[in-house]
């Protein structure tokens, strides 16, 4: 059974301080990709890498903060066609199997022979995707919001999350003419991929809007503003509905399937109770099939890595998981 927190007795516990690189380049991949990545924290220390979410999101400073930077070698970067890699919104040769292939280009650039995995979001799936294929690399997996790309949980994310957030879907849908609304997948990606500016950034921003409209448990002004910027929502929203039109280029459930994998490496998941844009029965799932992996339930909070509750568990992760280095 999972530790449900419903007391909110235990302190919560900050992000560490801010603190910048201390190398940070460009690799490049197959053309026409570059990926951006960086290192912070301890050169020496045990090394870590942070898996953002969309796909397409990119990463930013804050989330080297949920790292001991005293302990941890810190490695984020940003998936092709997202944030600092260029092109940026780029889909040729987007695809999950390259971007697991990137990670290991990424470790064996950087002379790291096991690193620890951190992802929410779409960066949950990455990680397991990525664990699936080199378990050996993996030191452990800290996981939040669990996505599994299935059907079910697209279909969810399209229509179900209307039921909760109705007037968020209605900013939605209301872009796409009524006619086409019983397939907004499709509508959004012809819009998306369009050549026309006047087209796509528009789309773009909605798409964006809308889940940062439904990420936290409370109202955040700010995140649905800088969700809504051109620079964010252009790659989130093309990358994600390019992966979602694919079935993120794997096998239904391969995810779900292949965990006996990783069953034997540390692994904590983290999961919102009222994350709405991945819900609970997704990390349910994953648990149910790795009754292995530690399973917290944050009882108040939603989806955001930076919901007070979700940020302390997360932070607590990393600390503790100093024991399996």
């Amino acid at each position: 059974m999972p530790a449900d927190d419903r007391s909110n007795k235990s302190p919560l516990l900050p992000l560490f301080a801010p603190i910048e690189p201390y190398q940070s380049g460009h690799l490049d991949l197959d053309a026409p990709h570059r990926m951006y990545y960086e290192q912070s924290g301890n050169p020496r220390g045990v090394p870590v890498v942070f898996l953002h979410g969309g796909p397409g999101a990119g990463a930013s400073a804050v989330h080297r903060q949920f790292f001991d930077p005293a302990f941890y070698r810190i490695v984020v970067f940003d998936q092709r066609g997202a944030g600092r890699s260029t092109p940026l919104g780029c889909l040729e040769n987007n695809t999950t199997p390259a971007l697991v292939s990137d990670i290991e280009k990424l470790r064996e650039t950087l002379g790291i022979e096991k690193w620890f995995v951190f992802g929410g979001s779409w960066g949950s799936t990455l990680a397991l995707a990525y664990a699936e294929h080199h378990p050996q690399r993996c030191l452990g997996l800290i996981l939040r919001g669990i996505f599994l790309c299935r059907k079910s949980e697209i279909d969810w994310f399209l229509y179900g999350i209307k039921t909760l957030f109705p007037e968020a879907w209605r900013a939605f849908a209301g872009p796409i003419p009524e006619a086409e609304r019983g397939d907004l997948l499709t509508a959004y990606y012809k819009r998306l991929t369009d050549a026309d500016p006047k087209v796509s950034v528009p789309a773009a921003k909605a798409w964006s809007t809308y889940e940062a409209s439904c990420s936290t448990l409370l109202p955040n002004p700010g995140l649905v503003a800088d969700f809504g910027s051109e620079r964010i929502a252009f790659g989130l929203s093309r990358i994600e509905a390019h992966y979602f039109m694919h079935d993120i280029f794997l096998p239904e459930n391969f995810l779900l399937d292949n965990v006996s994998r990783i069953a034997k490496i540390p692994a904590t998941i983290v999961q919102g109770r009222y994350d709405i844009v991945c819900p609970v029965f997704s990390a349910d799932d994953l648990h149910r099939a790795w009754p292995e992996a530690g399973y917290e339930i944050v009882a108040d909070a939603g989806h955001s890595a930076f919901e007070p509750g979700i940020r302390s568990r997360l932070v607590a992760a990393t600390e503790k998981f100093k024991a399996f280095a």
